[in-house]
């Protein structure tokens, strides 16, 4: 195989393998050492801010978090929508869904 093609290779693989999401277990670490919390602290600090997180969206509708966004609670209309396997028209039911709206901070940090 030519050098020129296996580089090429190189940088694609090198490519899809930096496009890979970052794991639970990789994102406690990383914070760990930044920190310097051990990683069940973090992982504590974590799962107590996620508890808050929905505790305050279902007591108040909304939780933010400054700098990167919010959880937002809203509540979807009823509408009329299209069974796609027959065509015939059907009501949709009204729910409240959550969302999660970004920051602009975040927004000018990524983008």
């Amino acid at each position: 195989m030519p050098l020129s093609l296996k580089l090429k290779i190189n940088h694609y693989f090198s490519y899809i393998i930096a496009m890979a999401k970052m794991t639970k277990s990789q994102m406690l670490s990383e914070l760990a050492g930044k920190t310097g919390m051990s990683k069940k602290d973090v992982t504590g600090l974590l799962d107590a801010m996620i508890a808050m997180a929905y505790k305050e969206v279902k007591k108040s509708g909304e939780f933010v978090l400054p700098g990167f966004g919010k959880l937002v609670k809203v509540k979807r209309a009823a509408r009329m929508g299209r069974n796609p396997a027959t065509g015939e028209t059907i009501k949709i039911a009204a729910k409240t869904v959550v969302k999660f709206r970004v920051a602009k901070a975040a927004k000018d940090a990524v983008l």
